[in-house]
């Protein structure tokens, strides 16, 4: 097991330190699905229910979401993002939506968060304009999907 970057030799919580990092470019995608019965998702997909074009919202929660990282997660670091794209779609198998979330800095530690971030709220905010139609929506999968830059290259999910 590595260590954990977050403790201090003591054990305590920190805020890693990256005032000696270079600045490099980064982008995380994280992605998520919420599950819905088949008259939920037609109601997401005509962006004719009362509540308007619910995957507009929910696209523009997760941008804002996104900004919004450091002040959710305590440890995580203020970020100047260069961009974030949400896009939320119909899962190919016809079982819901997908969240996915694209999110890009150029800055010394990573942008995962702020995609994982992104996604979840996207999500949320689905499950809340759709709640009146199907309170037994389910959110899964979410996760990281793939990450570039900084010390320990690039990742992607298996």
């Amino acid at each position: 097991m590595t260590d954990l970057t977050h403790l201090d030799a003591e054990g305590r919580a920190r805020m890693v330190d990256v005032s000696g990092k270079a600045g490099t470019a980064r982008e995380a995608i994280a992605r998520g699905r919420i599950l819905m019965e088949p008259e939920t998702l037609a109601a997401a997909l005509s962006g004719a229910g009362k509540k308007g074009d619910v995957r507009a919202v929910a696209e523009i929660a997760g941008v804002m979401a996104a900004k919004r990282t450091s002040d959710l997660i305590p440890l995580c670091h203020p970020l100047m993002l260069s961009a974030v794209r949400v896009s939320i779609d119909p899962c190919a198998d016809g079982s819901g939506l997908e969240a996915t979330a694209t999110v890009r800095t150029q800055g010394q530690t990573g942008v995962e968060m702020e995609a994982l971030t992104a996604v979840s709220v996207a999500l949320l905010t689905l499950y809340d304009m759709l709640k009146a139609i199907d309170r037994g929506m389910t959110m899964e999968g979410i996760g990281l999907v793939s990450k570039s830059g900084g010390a320990s290259g690039d990742w992607t999910c298996a």
